[in-house]
């Protein structure tokens, strides 16, 4: 399978480096390059593509609006590209239905398996800022309101507290150790966490998490579900391995 990407910088160096960097993958190929939302959203349309590399900030229409346009309207997946000092779009990025967030300055390896993992239906968050970020960008997101978690009544205790850990970024392996189960065993609980909330993808279930209340940012390693490590305990993993296919 050839995995078609778009690149979408205004910086015309900036993404003919990231589309030179794809396009040398035997499996990936860049189909069009795009200087802002606007036309990052047409040639998703046009070409069909399967994953879009999006800066967050463009002109006409940022990269936040173009993946809340793209999530909704077509099958691509939208990985977003912001520097360090951008952090407060990743809650809204998220939220738009973003697959995950890179630095500029990423790895050509990790630019790479970022692709490829957006494709897989997993979730990836720059490694070094992972759970950090979730938790500083989700504190500044709106406060569950009344009544928030009534949408969690369809899961079981299991699943809540799967979700809660997935929240927290945890990866299969984590959380297998977590709740002290088989990795067969963890792919189907989150699998039925997306399934019954309706969520694209672990990146939806993060915010979700935070939204109806479920975690809270900066919670101790005593929170909810009891789950391991603060937002900012060092060595997160940078992928939220396992979408639609766990």
């Amino acid at each position: 399978m050839t995995i078609r990407v778009v690149v979408a910088d205004d910086q015309e160096l900036v993404r003919g480096g990231f589309a030179m960097i794809l396009a040398a993958q035997p499996d990936i190929e860049v189909v069009a390059e795009a200087g802002d939302g606007v036309e990052a959203v047409a040639a998703v349309r046009r070409h069909d593509a399967d994953v879009v590399l999006l800066d967050v900030r463009m002109p006409r229409m940022d990269g936040i609006e173009a993946a809340r346009v793209v999530c909704a309207e077509t099958r691509c997946k939208a990985v977003m590209l912001t520097t360090f000092d951008e952090d407060e779009y990743v809650y809204e990025g998220l939220r738009a239905g973003a697959s995950g967030f890179l630095l500029k300055d990423v790895r050509r390896a990790d630019l790479v398996h970022a692709v490829r993992v957006a494709v897989e239906g997993d979730s990836l968050l720059a490694p070094s800022v992972a759970r950090r970020l979730v938790a500083d960008c989700a504190a500044r997101g709106p406060r569950p309101g009344p009544g928030a978690d009534r949408m969690l009544d369809v899961l079981t205790s299991r699943e809540r507290e799967t979700l809660a850990l997935l929240g927290r970024g945890l990866t299969n392996a984590e959380l297998a150790a977590e709740l002290v189960v088989s990795a067969h065993t963890v792919k189907t609980h989150v699998s039925n966490v997306l399934t019954k909330l309706g969520l694209r993808d672990r990146a939806q279930a993060v915010v979700c998490a935070y939204e109806t209340g479920l975690i809270t940012p900066g919670a101790s390693a005593s929170g909810p579900a009891g789950s391991p490590g603060s937002p900012d305990s060092p060595g997160s993993p940078g992928v939220l391995g396992g979408g639609r296919r766990p």
